[in-house]
């Protein structure tokens, strides 16, 4: 992993993890146990797919920018259709309050996704020129 992109996967996963802190304390506040059960596994799953879709996308990233912008296309679409999958299998789930769990989903999900972008803006843009390229110097 390149160092750019561990500082993004950085800067995205520790915001998360303070908030899902935050959510566990409120899903307890609000529901109870069961609440702070759903929480902290919405935590969980929002910080492990995030993960791994960024390990993924950087994997590809080593290859080419094409591969690197089907990796994350691709990433995304598993990641929203395993989110969408895990939360409806779990609709009937008495073990920890589903309401909890889907809102503490969205919610960290939407952080992550902010935080990344935070991370991005603050970084220096370069420009990738060819070695072969036109001196145009006077």
């Amino acid at each position: 992993m390149q160092s750019n992109d561990a500082r993004m996967l950085r800067g995205a996963a520790i915001p998360t993890a303070v908030a899902g802190v935050g959510a566990v304390v409120i899903g307890l506040l609000a529901a109870g146990g069961k609440g702070a059960l759903a929480a902290a596994l919405a935590a969980v799953v929002v910080i492990a797919f995030f993960s791994i879709s960024a390990l993924v996308v950087s994997w590809a990233g080593k290859y080419s920018a094409q591969t690197m912008m089907l990796a994350a296309l691709a990433s995304y679409m598993v990641k929203i259709l395993a989110v969408m999958l895990l939360v409806t299998s779990m609709d009937g789930v008495t073990v920890w309050n589903t309401k909890v769990f889907g809102w503490a989903v969205i919610g960290l999900a939407l952080l992550w996704i902010a935080a990344e972008f935070r991370v991005a803006l603050q970084r220096r843009p370069y420009i990738d020129e060819p070695e072969n390229a036109l001196d145009r110097s006077p």
